[in-house]
């Protein structure tokens, strides 16, 4: 994209502040993982990458695997959902049944399946999987997906969410301009 994703207007107002009010009735606490700096001016409660799986020097790894393991490190709640700032076209609707399904499974976590695979940055994940998580990064572990196959993982397929999700859009995301320009293009007609 060329820029930060979640930073981007939609709607009026910053895709990042967008998904935030559309979670905030449906969790405890909404915090986003990244540079608390960057998201104070917007009232978003933001923690840093913590300094995980950096190897021999302990630079910081700037991953997807290293935010969820963030967010499951300083959180307490049983259940944590994870999102990606690069969706658009979630509503609150699909989000509750997730939140519904998670808290009904006995999975440790709970993600969607689409035709293009795992979603694991739209998904609910237990507490639990923190420790082990952490101790993947240090083993050198970069891939969300990879890290997840220790995990009992309850796989929801869009027949699924179908009801709550009628034009198949709920987890597309913005990688490209193009992609940013259909999504805006979508709200304007929604």
């Amino acid at each position: 994209m060329g820029r930060e994703k979640g930073l981007l207007e939609f709607g009026g107002e910053l895709l990042i502040v967008r998904t935030a009010r559309l979670i905030e009735p449906l969790v405890l606490e909404v915090t986003v993982v990244g540079l608390p700096e960057r998201y104070a001016a917007l009232r978003l409660r933001a923690i840093a990458d913590q300094n995980l799986g950096g190897g021999a020097e302990k630079r910081a790894l700037r991953a997807p695997l290293v935010g969820i393991a963030t967010a499951l490190n300083t959180r307490k709640a049983p259940w944590n959902l994870i999102l990606a700032c690069d969706l658009p076209y979630l509503t609150a609707e699909w989000l509750d049944w997730l939140l519904a399904r998670a808290v009904d499974s006995d999975a440790q976590i709970v993600v969607p399946r689409t035709p293009g695979g795992l979603e694991p940055l739209a998904a609910v994940y237990r507490i639990e999987c923190a420790e082990r998580i952490v101790a993947a990064l240090e083993c050198g572990v970069r891939k969300v997906t990879d890290a997840m196959a220790e995990f009992r993982m309850e796989c929801l397929s869009e027949s699924d969410w179908k009801k709550h999700d009628t034009e198949g859009w709920v987890l597309r995301n913005m990688n490209t301009p193009s992609d940013y320009e259909e999504a805006r293009k979508w709200l304007e007609t929604w």
